[in-house]
């Protein structure tokens, strides 16, 4: 998932953190065709660069640092594609408005969070469905399971991966990632990697949802949003995620109703 644009964002992104690097898939494996209906494809300039959710037919959640040095001008969302490189049935809308949250902080990782609006509304079908938000926070204990996917670079040459890959990740106490990283890490972020080390930890596309276990019940639930971490360089490093918390719940439906005028109900939500 990295053409040298997106590397530069990346670089840019992780200047000031150490041993953090690019934000692939590594080690894991292909989704199954159409099983994540929600996932976005944010390209630039016609090239991916990171990735996200759909969480309402006009609005796409992912990653603030994903618009670092990024016209809106040049920025499309690709929704119902399984693979990047053949010609599915896919949906290409153009980005109006791009929304990062007002605290974000690129040097420290802080916010990192970011409402795309769409120019058109998706059509929903049985290629494109919306990711539920959580009604609120969602408990996330230690040893936690999760998954994550992405259009993710298979290898360190960061070549991209041609189909949609997910792995599985475990949460971890924020000081394991804290020991690890320059920056200082907030309750709003998340800890989680690959216990077996098998699969790259930073796991998925910047800007990709975090879906983890819900306590008494069989289903995964929205939970973050892949920030950073050093997946290439190291797969033994967890990976740092944005935790949808009240805090940006709140954020997430002042800006969707200010925007819509109001129209956006309690149910997206």
């Amino acid at each position: 998932m990295r053409n040298l644009l997106s590397l530069v964002i990346t670089a840019a992104f992780c200047l000031s953190m150490q041993d953090c690097d690019c934000l692939d898939i590594i080690g894991g494996h292909d989704v199954k065709n159409h099983s994540r209906l929600y996932m976005a494809s944010i390209q630039v300039n016609k090239k991916h660069n990171c990735g996200g959710a759909l969480i309402h037919p006009q609005w796409v959640l992912t990653a603030a640092h994903c618009g670092t040095d990024v016209h809106v001008e040049g920025l499309d969302v690709v929704l119902g594609t399984h693979s990047l490189s053949k010609q599915e049935n896919k949906q290409k809308i153009k980005v109006m408005k791009m929304f990062p949250h007002p605290g974000f902080n690129r040097p420290a990782g802080a916010n990192d969070i970011m409402l795309l609006q769409l120019k058109n509304k998706a059509i929903i079908n049985k290629s494109v469905s919306t990711l539920e938000l959580p009604q609120s926070k969602i408990s996330l204990n230690p040893g936690t399971k999760c998954s994550v996917a992405g259009w993710g670079a298979t290898s360190k040459t960061h070549l991209l991966s041609a189909t949609l890959k997910e792995a599985n990740v475990t949460v971890m106490k924020i000081k394991v990632c804290a020991k690890i990283y320059s920056v200082r890490l907030t309750r709003d972020m998340i800890c989680a990697g690959d216990e077996t080390k098998k699969q790259d930890v930073c796991l998925g596309d910047s800007g990709g949802p975090l879906l983890c276990k819900k306590k008494w019940s069989r289903q995964n639930g929205y939970s973050g949003i892949v920030s950073f971490g050093s997946a290439c360089s190291d797969p033994t490093k967890p990976g740092v995620y944005t935790q949808l918390s009240k805090k940006y719940l709140s954020w997430i439906k002042k800006v969707m109703q200010n925007e819509c005028h109001g129209m956006i109900k309690d149910q997206f939500y």
